[in-house]
């Protein structure tokens, strides 16, 4: 077969996948939608339940919620990356997906390669809280009682490799101590053992910790966004207290299954970002702890690659093996 055969054949091909997704795209959707999440409750489950609510109301068809708890990610990001990429079968989940395959060793499939990023929708950093009866009120304070008493703090965390964990292991990196790390089930169970003073720090989700801090059983240091935030109002942020570049926060995103076409994934991304810009919507998700971001599938892509760049040589460091 000639080059000009084979061009030609190309070419054809190219047009045939390019129809079919623009006449997928306007056909879409015809049947129920299925967004695969974590298990119920969190803010996983939370950010699932609301993009499903956007796309009920703008498509008319129904939006099935498919909580999948298994491996802590590892059987949501499974079935996304075996799924026909025809827009019927979304996933919804924190940046710990994308940072699975440094955890644990029984991930198969790749966050960059098997996934098709379509938004990031929001973002929820941490306050730094601890026992009142630990005599710091400044994250200085803190490192300085750190570094007098090195291995003699104990921080909680709600599971291994989750945000809070890892904040409090990038902070040991940064600030130079060492605190031990300890694992909880939950997040409230980690609350009452912090209130308890059976361990003296955690970074928390502002709006759950709020209530304690509030009635005075947990003091609030500062919050790990980059820049201060309306979500925990007055505090400094740990960057400008004396760990200069510290940032994490929780990113919930939506993703399709690799290879879905252009005008499903333009589709998508239009609808949804809509969706959660409006205010009523982005007042729901301040209200749960978060700050709505509605990015493009380029920013979220990018997104993925520097955290997961940054995150790996901490997961590393810190011999963090998921559960």
């Amino acid at each position: 077969m000639s080059i000009l055969h084979l061009s030609l054949r190309s070419s054809l091909l190219g047009m045939l996948i390019l129809t079919a997704g623009l006449a997928c795209g306007q056909n879409y959707p015809n049947k129920p939608i299925r967004i695969i999440t974590g298990a119920p409750g969190g803010g996983i489950d939370y950010t699932a339940r609301m993009v499903a609510q956007g796309l009920t109301a703008t498509f008319g068809q129904q939006v099935i919620v498919d909580n999948r708890g298994g491996g802590g990610g590892i059987m949501a990001g499974e079935m996304t990356a075996k799924a026909a990429p025809d827009g019927y079968t979304l996933m919804v989940y924190s940046n710990n997906i994308w940072l699975l395959p440094y955890l644990q060793n029984n991930v198969h499939f790749d966050p960059v390669k098997d996934f098709t990023p379509i938004s990031q929708i929001s973002s929820a950093p941490n306050t730094l809280v601890v026992n009142p009866s630990l005599p710091v009120t400044t994250v200085r304070e803190l490192i300085a009682y750190a570094k007098a008493n090195p291995g003699k703090l104990n921080f909680a965390h709600g599971g291994i490799g989750g945000s809070n964990h890892l904040a409090g292991e990038l902070f040991k990196a940064m600030a130079g101590v060492n605190m031990v790390p300890v694992a909880y089930k939950s997040n409230p169970a980690a609350f009452t053992e912090l209130m308890t003073n059976q361990v003296q720090l955690m970074f928390a989700v502002a709006t759950s910790v709020a209530p304690h801090v509030t009635s005075g059983r947990l003091r609030a240091v500062a919050v790990s966004s980059a820049k201060r935030t309306d979500l925990a109002p007055g505090l400094p942020t740990i960057a400008e207290s004396g760990v200069p570049g510290f940032e994490v926060a929780a990113l919930f995103s939506v993703f399709a299954p690799p290879k879905m076409p252009a005008p499903l994934l333009t589709r998508l991304n239009r609808e949804i970002v809509a969706w959660v810009r409006r205010p009523e919507i982005k007042e729901k998700f301040f209200s749960a702890g978060a700050d709505i971001v509605a990015s493009t599938s380029q920013e979220l892509a990018a997104t993925m690659k520097v955290d997961m760049a940054r995150w790996s040589k901490i997961i590393k460091d810190a011999n963090i093996h998921g559960e």
